[in-house]
């Protein structure tokens, strides 16, 4: 894992949902979870066919995620196209 002057030590904030907000308000499905390190986001990966932790990067510009699955400790960031962490898990 690399540093990245977009990662951080801090947690997430907390969980906006517990499962992909836009997957639940819409009856859709999801893959895998990722939280958003800036605003605490859940949105689902890019296996899943919403892509909704991408497009929250894209709406807002936050370019650190973190996964949000049991046990996982890494985080990507958009802007540099990066694998980062480890990170304590996020559930």
């Amino acid at each position: 894992m690399i540093p990245c002057d977009h990662s951080t030590d801090t947690p997430p904030p907390p969980p906006s949902a517990d499962g992909c907000e836009e997957c639940l308000s819409s009856g859709g499905r999801w893959v895998h979870l990722r939280i958003c390190r800036t605003c605490g986001h859940v949105g689902c990966c890019d296996n899943s066919p919403g892509k909704h932790a991408t497009g929250h990067y894209h709406t807002t510009e936050h370019p650190v995620m973190q996964s949000f699955e049991r046990g996982e400790m890494w985080g990507w960031c958009f802007n540099h196209q990066e694998e980062l962490g480890p990170y304590d898990a996020a559930r």
